[in-house]
């Protein structure tokens, strides 16, 4: 049945490292509409510069961005770990530009940084030191949220989203009074699953089709996904452990068997939307 509704965009503002944050974000929001939008009357719409901007010539790509899709958004959440991002002409990253933009604008802004581990060998020291001196900046002008995985940045950002939407004036029902509204919690999450099923499933996710292929030959037997053969070993307890790998991700949804052989297995939605908050 369809019912009018208050449409608010809400931009992403990250550097390229946290492109899984990004995907759960899109995620959290989806799940908010799918149990809040008929009873609050409110959708959300995420946006950013990869979906919401168009080729045009003129102007800086950031001040065009700006123009395009940063001006149109109600609510802004950024993210950040390792890296800050492309200087722009006045800010030390098109995603602060945006983050300080929104700031001025007097609009609400949800901001976190991960603390999550990382190998210094395969991260740039001086983006680390940007990062840094942005969060020191933020310190004394607002309150921001940090958090150490994907699972845990989840669980965090849909219940302070469902906060910000009960208590920020922005969206308060058109009496100019705020409703008490129970605060969920979120539906996904992590399955307790062992390390040799992340792994698969991990790998499944990075391949364009997100196939996983169990083949049983006269010289073994072959679990291949991602264009290469998981199994390293013809060692019987090795390929046991990864034939477990596979039972687990089909028991909990994560795959499904395609064909009657049982020799062709393909991502879920479920599966995809785990395996973004899987961090190897």
């Amino acid at each position: 049945m369809s019912y009018f509704a208050n449409v608010y965009n809400v931009m992403i503002a990250s550097p390229g490292d946290v492109l899984s944050e990004r995907a759960i974000i899109r995620d959290v929001i989806y799940e908010w509409n799918a149990v809040h939008s008929n009873s609050r009357k409110i959708v959300l719409l995420p946006t950013g510069w990869e979906t919401h901007s168009s080729p045009e010539m003129g102007a800086s790509a950031q001040t065009i961005i700006n123009s395009q899709v940063l001006e149109k958004c109600d609510l802004l959440v950024g993210v950040f770990w390792t890296r800050i991002g492309t200087q722009t002409d006045n800010y030390a990253s098109g995603s602060v530009e945006e983050i300080e933009r929104h700031i001025n604008a007097e609009k609400p802004t949800m901001l976190y940084f991960s603390s999550q581990p990382v190998s210094l060998d395969t991260v740039d020291s001086d983006q680390i030191k940007l990062v840094k001196n942005f969060k020191d900046s933020c310190r004394n002008r607002g309150l921001f949220e940090s958090y150490d995985s994907h699972a845990d940045f989840k669980a965090k950002f849909y219940r302070q989203l469902q906060l910000k939407l009960n208590e920020h004036p922005i969206f308060l029902t058109d009496s100019g009074e705020a409703r008490n509204y129970l605060i969920k919690e979120s539906k996904i999450k992590i399955p307790e699953i062992s390390a040799e099923a992340r792994i698969l499933l991990k790998e499944a996710s990075l391949d364009d089709h997100g196939t996983i292929l169990y083949i049983r030959h006269l010289g073994g037997t072959d679990i291949q996904v991602n264009g290469k053969n998981i199994i390293s070993s013809g060692v019987r307890r090795e390929i046991a452990k990864w034939e477990q790998a596979l039972n687990e991700l089909v028991a909990l949804d994560l795959v499904a068997g395609r064909g009657q052989n049982g020799e062709f297995f393909e991502l879920t939605n479920l599966g995809y939307q785990i395996s973004e908050m899987i961090v190897l």
